[in-house]
């Protein structure tokens, strides 16, 4: 029996990436819905304005985690298939 060592690392390798990616986007989409709080960045006596508005910060939100959805479900039509 041998193994197939360069498909292994292959197989770790798209695994590290696709986890890092789901975590960045998840985090991304936290990010994005963060903007619709309506308090300043900093606290009450900041003054500073948010660097999203809502609106934006909603479909940051949308987008990230569609791309997400997207990741784990061909994923999982890969296990299965």
């Amino acid at each position: 029996m041998t193994l197939a060592w360069g498909s292994l690392l292959v197989v770790c390798v798209v695994s590290l990436v696709a986890g890092v990616a789901v975590c960045a986007l998840v985090s991304f989409a936290l990010v994005g819905l963060s903007a619709r709080t309506p308090r300043p960045v900093g606290g009450p006596d900041d003054g500073a304005r948010p660097a999203l508005s809502p609106r934006a910060g909603t479909a940051i939100a949308v987008l990230c985690l569609g791309a997400t959805l997207l990741i784990v479900a061909y994923g999982l039509y890969i296990v299965i298939a």
